[in-house]
């Protein structure tokens, strides 16, 4: 509970002294401080929440990639192969087998696409929420502004091919995963998924 402090025992009749209202300034100003200090050291922080801290959602190598695409299908790959990457951290994080069987060791890839740094589940999956995210609305913009059409139908079907994957590595995860922060983050990572699906088979290029 956060301690409220009242101000009333620091007004007194300033007139009686020189200086008088600096100092019952000061003290006001002291005491609202203190206040301050006290809501920040008494309110629970990201983590204890269960919310991961604001990261960002690809490292510092795939990001500078991502920029040097030109394409539309050359960027999508880079967010597929970031996915992958996130999966296999997640599913020899959880033990999950589903996730990890047949999957390749992503150290080959560090040096290209950079290290991944210590992650939680719930973070591992934020970023691939977000991942998935950009992804979609790099397709949606350049569909918008009919850029690079010859290369959108195919771009999609191979999004779409992945998210089918995806959708059944996060799926096994909803039999595992215990934390429910996590859970929540799983569900919209599920859901981006299920909209990159329907969105190829509403286009035929499922």
């Amino acid at each position: 509970m956060v301690t409220q402090i009242s101000t009333r025992t620091l007004t007194f009749n300033c007139v009686l002294r020189p200086g008088a209202l600096e100092v019952v300034a000061l003290k006001m100003f002291l005491a609202v401080l203190l206040c301050g200090l006290i809501v920040v050291a008494a309110a629970p922080t990201a983590s204890a929440q269960g919310t991961p801290a604001h990261r960002d959602h690809l490292t510092e190598q795939e990001a500078g990639l991502v920029r040097e695409a030109q394409r539309i299908d050359q960027r999508t790959a880079i967010f597929i192969k970031a996915v992958d990457r996130r999966l296999l951290a997640l599913g020899a994080l959880t033990g999950n087998t589903a996730i990890t069987a047949n999957a390749k060791s992503i150290a080959k890839d560090e040096e290209k696409y950079g290290a991944l740094p210590p992650s939680t589940s719930a973070e591992l999956l934020g970023d691939i929420k977000r991942i998935l995210d950009e992804a979609i609305t790099n397709i949606d913009d350049a569909s918008e502004k009919k850029r690079q059409t010859e290369f959108l139908a195919k771009t999609l079907g191979k999004l779409s091919e992945a998210a089918t994957r995806y959708l059944a590595q996060l799926t096994s995860l909803r039999l595992t995963l215990k934390d429910e922060p996590a859970r929540t983050i799983l569900e919209g990572a599920i859901e981006n998924a299920e909209s990159i699906i329907d969105a190829a088979k509403a286009s035929g290029n499922a």
